[in-house]
């Protein structure tokens, strides 16, 4: 159950979502300031809107189309052409598990996948969606779903060890 008062429901929803919604945005986007501009601008959408949750359980599928909704919304005006992200963000966001030639060649695989591609695997990957969830976000069949997160994987393997996919052809 939400807690009374909007604004702790409110705050309740940015604690626990600010920092999902923000890897998400940047995966999209690939640059800090705008990833940062897109879950701002989510939630002051989400804060106008607030009335309209009436399910918490359906509050990250919410914040999530939000998110995806804003960064479309990018692309449907002409705008301003933006700086290219600093490899030093890129590394510190991306994986801090990761060395930088690893983290950099991630980037560079993912940038390679269409966008029709890339959104369902980092929805899965840094959501944690369910293809289900994810056919329903970007309305198409969870099987659709199922191929574009299988496609992108497979090229992202391809991009990344070209050698152990060679390998595995001639197997």
């Amino acid at each position: 159950m939400w807690p009374k008062s909007d604004r702790t429901r409110f705050e309740t929803l940015v604690r626990a979502y600010s920092a999902d919604l923000y890897r998400f945005a940047y995966w999209l986007t690939r640059e800090r300031s705008l990833a940062e501009d897109l879950v701002q601008e989510c939630f002051a959408r989400a804060w106008k809107h607030l009335d309209q949750l009436q399910n918490e359980q359906a509050a990250k599928h919410w914040l999530f189309s939000i998110v995806r909704n804003e960064h479309a919304r990018l692309y449907a005006k002409p705008r301003a052409e933006r700086d290219t992200c600093e490899l030093e963000d890129a590394h510190e966001i991306a994986a801090p598990m990761l060395s930088i030639p690893a983290s950099l060649a991630v980037n560079q695989a993912l940038d390679h996948l269409p966008l029709s591609h890339r959104e369902p695997l980092l929805l899965q990957v840094l959501g944690g969606f369910s293809c289900a969830e994810i056919g329903t976000m970007l309305a198409l069949s969870e099987t659709n779903v199922m191929a574009r997160v299988s496609r992108a994987r497979r090229v992202l393997r391809e991009l990344l060890d070209p050698a152990d996919t060679l390998l595995e052809r001639t197997s």
